[in-house]
């Protein structure tokens, strides 16, 4: 079952985090069970904080989307040991005209070679030049003849080396090279065969008849089979007995590894003549063929993305995955579907708002954990009841949780909007905790914001903010960079800026101190800093 992945954005916040988590908890609870909550970042101190509270794990990190080998619907066909013979081999690659290519491993699994028909058909031509064998396993021979061992030595023979040699109806044993590195195939020649034998022949193979009684009485050390089959085809079989490590070829294989993406395996297709590739995983163990066919429609990753639909906020290789729903409570931003999709974008302060109401919808309570964290998403992202972004429907839903979790909101308000700004945190740790890129009218900014009950304490650390903000936005070669201090007390922010003192002067109306300013009654940044912005630039 291959899972759909439930994400927020990018430096995902506690409503992030915890409407994905609903959201797919909603969906297992229906009995669709693919779906799994994901993050594209680190956990914030306060969402961690959130999450221990209530026992639960964070989400699993995922980095990209972008489409890889494993997603590739690629063939599985048998992989073959190394001593397995070239005749099996061979009927292998018959029975499915689809098959190109024959994996050949270690004993561990591990990959060795490859084995196509194109190697076969070549090894059996040099046959009929050189028709010299070597070590072949006695075993792999009886197995290619279909035969059984009539006589033997008194110390058994593992394995026969010599020249292949068919001894003709008509020729005499005189006319037939008899001697220890003679690999004789004959028929109903009763004076051959005891000759071969008295002369020490590494091997006789008898064709469709009976071998002598007196060659039973003869002390000798040569091999002795018995096949049912015709002289001719018992000497192509005995070519075919041979070990497929000795004919596969173990350069330039081009292993493709299933964590491999797509885009750098079609390159390495294009870029050499190979039919096939062997599938490996991490260890290096053989899970597969990969053909160029596999290359042209991949199965793409499958993902919902809640609380954002901007490319810019969300997991790298969107475009090569299958958006199945948004919901969100942001703007209408860039994302595009190819097919028509689910989309819920209501104006609350809250994706989690949204996905508690969808619960409600079809019927089911959230477990007392969920709803402690749902509780938490709401205050948290409408900054305790007071951004404007909020609603009677976020209190009125915040309510209904922490009734349900058996909590106080004050309490968690408390524990939350104390979380963020501890003084034990990096400088970089507060700033990046709860941060966005934005793109407005071709200017790039990078925009962090914290929440506090104790501004005053954090703006203490207003140079060591400044240095983290210029190092990044040197780094990312941003217009303008700002950290948004939200003082729930005051009802307004702090914001700490880098770039044209004019851009904050005239997009807030207020007069900045170097690069500080107060932003009263400012407290979101989605429904407040960033129109302000967009209005400025146009």
């Amino acid at each position: 079952m291959e899972p759909i992945y439930v994400t927020g954005h990018r430096n995902p916040d506690t409503d992030s985090i915890v409407s994905a988590m609903a959201y797919a908890q909603l969906r297992s609870a229906l009995g669709e069970r693919e779906y799994v909550a994901a993050r594209l970042g680190r956990i914030s101190d306060e969402t961690q904080q959130v999450l221990d509270r209530f026992g639960f794990e964070p989400p699993v990190l995922i980095h990209n989307l972008r489409t890889q080998v494993s997603d590739l619907n690629f063939d599985t066909p048998p992989a073959l040991d190394k001593a397995v013979t070239v005749n099996r081999a061979w009927q292998i690659l018959h029975q499915d005209e689809n098959t190109v290519a024959l994996p050949v491993v270690e004993e561990d699994g591990t990959l060795y070679g490859l084995l196509t028909m194109n190697i076969i058909a070549a090894e059996d031509m040099k046959s009929l030049v050189d028709p010299e064998i070597e070590d072949i396993p006695v075993f792999n021979l009886v197995s290619a003849l279909e035969g059984s061992i009539v006589l033997d030595s008194e110390t058994p023979t593992n394995s026969v080396s010599g020249r292949v040699t068919v001894a003709l109806p008509s020729a005499g044993e005189e006319a037939i090279p008899l001697n220890k590195s003679t690999v004789l195939i004959c028929g109903q020649q009763k004076d051959v065969i005891l000759a071969a034998i008295r002369a020490g022949v590494a091997c006789v193979v008898v064709c469709q008849a009976s071998v002598p009684d007196e060659a039973r009485e003869l002390n000798a050390s040569s091999l002795v089979i018995s096949t049912p089959l015709e002289p001719y085809r018992a000497a192509r079989m005995i070519f075919q007995s041979v070990p497929v490590s000795r004919v596969c070829r173990t350069t330039d294989l081009w292993p493709a590894r299933l964590s491999d993406y797509v885009d750098d395996v079609r390159q390495m297709a294009q870029d050499n003549r190979h039919r096939a590739f062997p599938v490996v995983d991490d260890d290096n163990r053989v899970m597969g063929m990969l053909s160029r066919v596999h290359l042209l429609k991949p199965r793409r990753k499958r993902v919902v993305l809640v609380d954002h639909n901007e490319v810019a906020q969300s997991v790298p290789g969107l475009e090569q995955a299958e958006i199945l729903e948004i919901i969100d409570h942001h703007r209408l931003a860039d994302v595009q579907t190819g097919n028509p999709i689910y989309m819920r974008n209501e104006p609350v302060g809250s994706t989690a708002t949204i996905v508690a109401g969808m619960f409600m919808e079809r019927g089911l309570m959230p477990t007392t954990r969920m709803a402690g964290l749902i509780t938490c998403a709401i205050i948290s992202d409408t900054l305790m009841f007071k951004s404007p972004t909020c609603t009677p429907r976020d209190r009125q839903m915040a309510e209904r949780m922490a009734s349900i979790a058996h909590e106080s909101i004050e309490e968690l308000g408390r524990m939350i909007f104390s979380a963020s700004t501890s003084d034990d945190k990096s400088a970089g740790d507060i700033l990046f905790q709860d941060y966005k890129e934005f793109m407005l009218s071709g200017h790039t900014l990078g925009v962090g914001q914290v929440v506090t009950l104790d501004s005053e304490r954090v703006l203490k650390r207003a140079d060591e903010f400044l240095a983290a903000m210029q190092k990044r936005k040197d780094e990312r070669k941003y217009d303008m960079m700002l950290f948004i201090i939200t003082d729930m007390l005051k009802e307004g922010s702090h914001v700490l800026f880098l770039g044209n003192a004019d851009v904050i002067a005239q997009a807030f109306n207020v007069r900045p101190e170097g690069n500080h300013a107060f932003l009263p009654g400012i407290l979101s940044r989605k429904k407040q800093v960033i129109p302000a912005l967009s209005v400025y630039w146009g």
